[in-house]
């Protein structure tokens, strides 16, 4: 039986840390597995230690270059993406993941969908080596959460928010 608790860690390409944060199960459908940050979360954010102000729900898709962060207000970006390489379970409580720069979100107050963190990209690609392979994936994955971001696609539109509302 799956545990409760998962650990998420995200490093940066080169093995240094990025994230890390406990989160708490809430299920596992054919999108992924829905993972709950509740407000008080004590995490890792670029190295240093913080504690999250504001809950969000994470979509860790089961193959995909791609996790999805689905905020409540006050946030403004009522959906962030981040371009990362696919899931790699080492057990049913740990999770990681490689945070490859580039970012897709979507403004809450307008709508908006725009890719981020292009310049940490190229800058990243020439200094750790990304592999071709991996820039064609993580290109086609923002070209990807682009449009799907913007037209209704799951579970961009409705999906996410039954899930946010456990964490809220």
């Amino acid at each position: 039986m799956p545990s409760d608790v998962v650990r998420v860690i995200y490093r940066k390409y080169d093995g240094s840390a990025h994230r890390d944060y406990p989160a708490r199960r809430l299920a596992e459908d054919d999108l992924g597995v829905w993972l709950g940050v509740p407000v008080g979360t004590k995490s890792i954010y670029h190295g240093r230690p913080s504690v999250e102000q504001i809950p969000f729900v994470l979509l860790v898709p089961h193959q995909a270059w791609w996790t999805a962060m689905f905020n409540p207000p006050p946030r403004t970006s009522e959906v962030y993406c981040d371009i990362a390489s696919p899931a790699r379970w080492e057990s049913e409580d740990t999770v990681h993941l490689y945070d490859l720069d580039l970012d897709v979100v979507r403004r809450r107050a307008t709508g908006v969908v725009e890719l981020r963190d292009e310049d940490e990209f190229a800058e990243h690609r020439a200094r750790f080596g990304y592999p071709d392979e991996l820039v064609a994936e993580a290109e086609a994955a923002a070209r990807w959460l682009l449009t799907a971001l913007g037209d209704g696609t799951e579970p961009f539109a409705t999906a996410y928010r039954k899930w946010l509302n456990l964490v809220l």
